[in-house]
């Protein structure tokens, strides 16, 4: 008897008694089970590494030829047109929790703002009601929680009015779970009456989108291009016009952004090119050898780092959906906690469990004429990752007031280095859109500078 058939007749045994049991085992596809069991356990590789790789080749942020200049300049216009056309649509992956934050709640309800508190949904609400003002047109948002947060996310946007974007035009649905197996492949249950359950990873988003009706709705409502970006980054630019337009005249079918990186080890994953292909190897999987390399002017080789924010086409979504192209599976060795042959509750202190992700970065090998466009570490990322230093919610509040000084001084006003400042993205989405600004209403000279339009003096 092979494993899922074993499986198949000790879970029908065991959910006799439990209506809740059975009702998971019967939702369980057990196809999909039985190829994550064959990747990551049966058939286990010892390493991911590609046999040869290279440093992917990127766009760089500022155009380094005339023909570039030309190049972006007819992006970004074409990058318009597809905007206006309503041809774009948001996508924020939003199942962390603020745990590590010492937060109770979806990490999107965070207040971030350095002035107004707002909290990373807000941010990003005004970011697309802010483009939709500019482009005259609907820009839909599709936000996928965890089953956890679902809930508690959806009714903070109800507490909240949806932001003024409109109930219709905001889709929520919960990421897809794996069921969790011990080191020979046997479920896991957590409970009586229940299974050992773990999200399937960020890959699982594209599966998602199908499952919830996403794709769909995108298709009814003529989007061709989903801008994806996870939660905890209150600085990304969500609906780029240049990035759009590149992103669409190369025919890409997933294009991403990269950021260069601050040191060989900085822990973002590295984009490499395998034939014509680029994929992303994690930053612990590259050789320390290959992570030191360096060119002839210095800079490390391995440099493009990912800040998982990419462009992908809706009908290359769409392929998923049919089987016709399938993300691979990654072994999360983890600690978790279950119930023993007596039915005793046992909490392991070492890996004891084997957890089945994908990885939305697993769909660039897989993906048509992939492109890569460097980003603006300072005008882009500053994610809200831990509690204090590096990543935090501190350092994130200080480079948004970072940003912003710029932008006033981008457009020609004198700012106190001094100054807390915030732009409402409503407002300002972008740093263009203060150029040529009355801001006479604004005391620029204060300590404390809030630009927006619900706003017009500083608190």
């Amino acid at each position: 008897m092979d494993i899922i058939e074993k499986n198949k007749t000790r879970m029908a045994h065991l959910s006799e008694n439990s209506a809740e049991l059975s009702k998971q085992i019967e939702a369980l596809d057990w196809n999909e089970l039985k190829s994550a069991l064959n990747e990551c356990i049966f058939q286990k590789e010892e390493t991911n590494l590609p046999a040869e790789y290279c440093p992917a080749s990127y766009f760089p942020l500022t155009p380094e030829s005339t023909e570039q200049k030309t190049l972006y300049d007819k992006a970004f216009k074409h990058g318009e047109v597809l905007i206006r056309s309503g041809k774009t649509a948001a996508f924020t992956v939003a199942g962390g929790q603020g745990t590590r934050l010492g937060y109770d709640g979806p990490k999107g309800t965070l207040p971030v703002s350095p002035i107004k508190k707002k909290t990373l949904f807000q941010l990003f609400a005004e970011q697309i009601l802010g483009m939709s003002k500019q482009y005259e047109v609907t820009i839909p948002w599709y936000i996928m929680c965890s089953p956890l947060n679902l809930e508690a996310t959806t009714i903070h946007f109800e507490e909240n009015n949806y932001y003024g974007l409109g109930k219709e035009n905001l889709n929520f649905f919960a990421q897809g779970v794996m069921p969790a197996t011990d080191f020979d492949g046997n479920l896991l249950l957590a409970s009586q009456d229940n299974l050992a359950l773990s999200p399937n990873g960020h890959g699982g988003s594209l599966k998602a989108l199908i499952d919830s009706g996403s794709i769909t709705d995108m298709a009814q409502r003529g989007v061709e291009h989903v801008s994806y970006f996870q939660v905890d980054n209150p600085l990304v630019s969500i609906i780029n016009p240049l990035f759009i337009g590149l992103h669409d005249l190369q025919t890409s079918d997933m294009s991403s952004r990269s950021l260069t990186k601050t040191g060989p080890f900085e822990k973002l994953g590295n984009f490499v090119s395998t034939g014509d292909r680029i994929s992303i190897i994690e930053y612990s999987d590259l050789p320390e050898k290959k992570a030191l390399e360096k060119e002839e002017d210095g800079r490390i080789k391995y440099r493009a780092g990912s800040p998982a924010i990419h462009i992908l086409r809706r009908d290359f979504i769409e392929q998923f959906a049919s089987g016709e192209i399938k993300l691979p599976y990654h072994r999360a060795e983890k600690k978790v906690a279950h119930l023993n042959k007596n039915g005793d509750l046992v909490t392991p202190e070492k890996p004891n469990a084997v957890k089945f992700e994908t990885f939305v970065f697993d769909a660039l090998p897989l993906a048509k004429n992939p492109l890569i466009l460097e980003a603006d570490r300072l005008e882009e990322f500053s994610p809200v990752k831990n509690k204090t230093g590096i990543d935090s919610l501190e350092s994130s509040r200080s480079d948004q007031s970072k940003r912003a000084r710029r932008w006033l001084k981008k457009a020609g006003y004198s700012v106190n280095e001094e100054s807390i400042v915030e732009i409402s993205p409503s407002t300002f989405p972008s740093a263009h859109d203060l150029q040529g600004a009355d801001l006479q209403q604004y005391d620029l000279d204060s300590k404390i500078i809030y630009l927006g339009d619900e706003i017009r003096a500083d608190e």
